[in-house]
């Protein structure tokens, strides 16, 4: 009898040590933040004066390439395509999808070919982007092409400011200030001059987070929606809120968590989830064939992989294994846990839980369900709030050495992710 009580209060301590730990990893995901001080008068002028400078070196690189490829009678891009002028240059692939939906909508029916395979179509593009690039076109008469170019502009600066704001509520002007610079400089910003909606979502990713460090969670409910279809990737801002909520819940005791605060963490991230898994079901529902939206995704897999159906949390892998075997596998599954372990860092996890737990969301979700391609390299900047950690801006030779590794890297992605090959 000794024997039974004691394992019973053994299985009776067992829930109440695990409950210790997932608490000690909150107390650890969750620190105090250090107090910061708030944003001065007059703080978005310098922000605006190097976004202003980040755009004019984006489109000094693309004349550059478009000058030169002209010149040499070089076509542009994979499909060996002429841009006869630069404003074409500027609103080609992705952009000229966004135009086409914009022009005259989406396939009723899903395009294959001759053997039955699903051709490239633009139903693996979402539609906020190309209707405000026709709403704008018919209200002043502009072609989608000039609007589209305007609209990525002009988000790219408002996404700029969210971004500013939302690191000074989390960590000294320094680090703020830097993660700005290597965002308006950085290697992929040049697409913020061109008719993709990547600048769109960000500018409503970033004010998300803002509202979610300020507590106005329930203010993000519309701007999750509306980003839920305008870029792939908005399911991640939902699991960041549930990851939020969880660890808030938690350590309720330490620091109180309100009923409104659960109502709006809820209903933000329960609308924000819905609406990210809405546009396959819409695709679904106008073409009356099940999978539309992922068979169009993967129509740009082909020549990666060949044909073949998707599965959850093997794209990497299977490409890896395709392209290298083992030693593929093994290099994407290192890479992935280095980004784990940089977002799990002691110096990002003092920008909160808010940066923290979106950054794990996203990057768990770009594993699961995308194909490292070369477009990855503009899919990654949802996760540029990671770049206010202070070992990027701790030094004058670590700010010299980011700032040039920009640079460079943005004139060689220039030529080959634009002129040469598409991101």
């Amino acid at each position: 009898m000794t024997g039974l009580a004691e394992d019973l209060d053994q299985a009776s301590r067992t829930p109440t040590r695990w409950r210790a730990r997932l608490r000690s990893a909150a107390v650890d995901l969750l620190p105090q933040r250090a107090r910061v001080e708030p944003l001065e008068r007059g703080w978005a002028w310098p922000v605006l004066a190097v976004w202003a400078a980040g755009r004019a070196l984006n489109v000094t690189l693309l004349w550059v390439a478009y000058f030169s490829s002209r010149i040499a009678g070089w076509t542009f891009g994979p499909d060996g395509e002429r841009a006869h002028t630069f404003l074409d240059f500027l609103s080609g692939w992705d952009a000229e999808r966004y135009g086409a939906i914009a022009t005259t909508g989406y396939p009723v029916s899903l395009p294959t070919d001759a053997s039955g395979a699903v051709e490239r179509n633009n139903w693996a593009f979402l539609p906020v982007f190309p209707l405000l690039e026709r709403t704008v076109s018919d209200l002043t008469g502009l072609p989608w092409q000039v609007i589209g170019v305007l609209i990525s502009v002009a988000a790219s600066a408002a996404a700029t400011l969210a971004l500013f704001a939302l690191l000074r509520s989390v960590t000294d002007a320094r680090a703020a200030r830097w993660a700005v610079v290597l965002f308006s400089f950085g290697p992929l910003s040049f697409v913020f001059v061109l008719g993709y909606a990547e600048s769109l979502f960000l500018v409503l990713l970033f004010s998300a987070l803002l509202l979610a460090v300020r507590r106005r969670y329930l203010s993000i409910a519309p701007l999750g929606v509306i980003a839920a279809f305008t870029r792939p990737g908005a399911v991640a801002l939902a699991l960041g809120l549930g990851i939020l909520l969880l660890l808030r819940w938690m350590l309720r005791d330490r620091d109180p968590l309100t009923r409104s605060e659960v109502i709006g963490l809820v209903v933000s991230g329960g609308a924000t989830a819905i609406c990210g898994v809405m546009w396959p079901v819409i695709a679904d529902a106008v073409t009356g064939q099940a999978g539309t939206y992922v068979r169009s995704e993967m129509a740009w897999w082909v020549p990666f992989l060949g044909e073949g159906s998707f599965l959850p949390l093997a794209p990497c892998l299977v490409m890896g294994w395709t392209w290298l075997g083992p030693l593929g596998v093994a290099l994407f599954v290192l890479l992935v846990g280095a980004v784990f372990r940089w977002i799990l860092s002691a110096q990002v996890r003092r920008l909160g839980i808010e940066v923290v737990g979106f950054a794990l969301s996203y990057t768990l979700y770009l594993f699961a369900v995308f194909l490292p391609t070369q477009s990855l390299a503009r899919l990654v900047l949802p996760l540029t709030p990671l770049l206010a950690d202070s070992r990027l801006s701790a030094s004058a030779r670590a700010r010299r050495w980011s700032l040039g590794g920009s640079f460079a890297l943005q004139a060689v992605a220039v030529y080959l992710l634009w002129a040469l090959g598409n991101p």
